[in-house]
């Protein structure tokens, strides 16, 4: 035993010199400047980015090891500022909470985090769930489960009967009356306490549900479901808790009421008035269009029994029409940070929110800079994601082909590297 034990103290002081990689690299996204660079070499020690260098460099040491991805375009970890990891579409859906335990969903979501990091993703923000987002968050962090880095709202605030009221389209018996803790709100007085419980339980950010939303079993899909008073109250305190506000809004008068009330993004924005855009213009707020979601409900809407009866007119109605409210807010200058509300359609599938952007004429480069960059700067994380910059954490992705010539590439991620590991090659 004890010669063991000194086997192991000599490996931890001579053995385990860090090793540092070398990515050789034909192509890297400089998000920053928004160019594509050619034969670029990034040092990789720990978890950090040590330095980039030109051309493709020769190992200073003989322990370290070169990664050859002279045939690929390499980009920083993308972000994504909407998923659900709790969560995944299925024609069952709505029987889930009542024969699912949490620990059958914390499994389900550890899967799902796994999925979302190789589809490289190495940071997300998790806009509400039950509270496993959290426990999630907490065991990537610690290395036990494997994923992207978390920024979670814990459990989504909403209004009696509104979107994300978590008894709807239940029998009275089982509807009961749920409060702040439960994350339902009726008055400024609510408002102030479930922010202050999110904040116990564990958030990162506060969620609103500011209308009506499709995938809820009530009728409206729009309307606005927050007084603005009781919006200004959430920002104030989760000010004071160093927190930010995400708006989910359909309708128009609702994104008014939180653009003014001082929520940093607007979450789908589908039925965006030009006078709304402007109004995020002036406020620095962000649109989060989450076209990819708008898409995959209005067809999912058309199988019949997929969704209850009472979500197919909303499903009909509203995804369709995301994609061209995207197009006039990015060309009327509004802030556009990417967000695909995975789990409204199959986690992994993220980056096909990349080719639906383009398509309304936004420039590939714009739309990788979204995804990178901009919500890094959202995140207040700017120092250390969004970029290939030395300092920065290790989040490195590579892709097979130039995305700014063909984009539909970002939906096959061929390498994953996270805080310096490399989990996808």
């Amino acid at each position: 035993m004890k010669k063991i034990a000194l086997l192991l103290l000599l490996f931890v002081y001579f053995g385990s010199t860090a090793q540092d990689i070398y990515l050789h690299c034909g192509k890297i996204v400089d998000t920053k400047n928004g160019k594509v660079l050619n034969n670029k070499t990034i040092v990789v020690s720990g978890n950090k980015i040590l330095r980039i260098e030109d051309g493709f460099a020769i190992l200073k040491n003989e322990n370290d090891q070169i990664i050859d991805l002279k045939n690929k375009t390499v980009l920083p970890g993308l972000i994504d500022m909407h998923v659900h990891l709790e969560n995944e579409t299925s024609a069952n859906n709505y029987l889930k909470p009542f024969i699912l335990n949490e620990a059958d969903v914390a499994f389900d979501a550890a899967d799902i985090a796994q999925r979302t990091l190789m589809a490289g993703f190495t940071t997300v923000r998790d806009l509400g769930g039950s509270g496993v987002n959290v426990a999630l968050r907490n065991a990537v962090n610690n290395g036990k489960v494997v994923g992207p880095r978390i920024y979670t709202a814990e459990k989504s605030l909403a209004t009696t009967g509104g979107h994300a009221d978590p008894t709807n389209g239940r029998s009275q018996e089982l509807m009961g009356d749920p409060g702040p803790k439960e994350g339902v709100v009726n008055s400024i007085e609510d408002a102030r306490k479930a922010v202050r419980q999110r904040y116990k339980n564990g958030a990162d950010w506060i969620k609103i549900t500011a209308t009506g939303g499709v995938l809820s079993v009530a009728k409206s899909g729009k309307n606005p479901q927050f007084t603005e008073e009781e919006i200004r109250a959430i920002v104030e305190t989760a000010k004071d808790y160093d927190m930010q506000v995400a708006a989910h809004a359909h309708g128009d008068e609702g994104m008014q009421r939180a653009i003014r009330a001082g929520v940093k993004t607007i979450e789908h924005g589908t039925l965006m008035s030009d006078e709304t855009m402007e109004l995020m213009i002036q406020k620095d707020s962000y649109l989060v269009p989450t076209i990819t979601a708008g898409k995959y409900v209005s067809d999912k809407a058309k199988i019949d029994g997929y969704y209850p009866a009472i979500i197919v007119p909303k499903a009909l109605e509203i995804g369709p029409k995301i994609q061209d409210m995207f197009g006039r807010a990015y060309k009327k200058g509004v802030g556009i940070a990417f967000g695909t509300d995975a789990g409204v359609f199959p986690h992994g599938e993220n980056g096909k929110e990349f080719g639906y952007m383009v398509e309304t004429g936004m420039p590939a480069i714009k739309a990788l800079q979204s995804a990178t960059i901009t919500n890094a700067i959202i995140l207040k994380a700017e120092t250390e994601i969004g970029q290939l910059m030395s300092g920065f954490f290790a989040d490195i992705i590579a892709v097979d082909d130039d995305p700014t010539e063909n984009i539909s590439t970002m939906e096959n991620v061929v390498f994953v590297m996270k805080n310096g590991v490399i989990y996808k090659d």
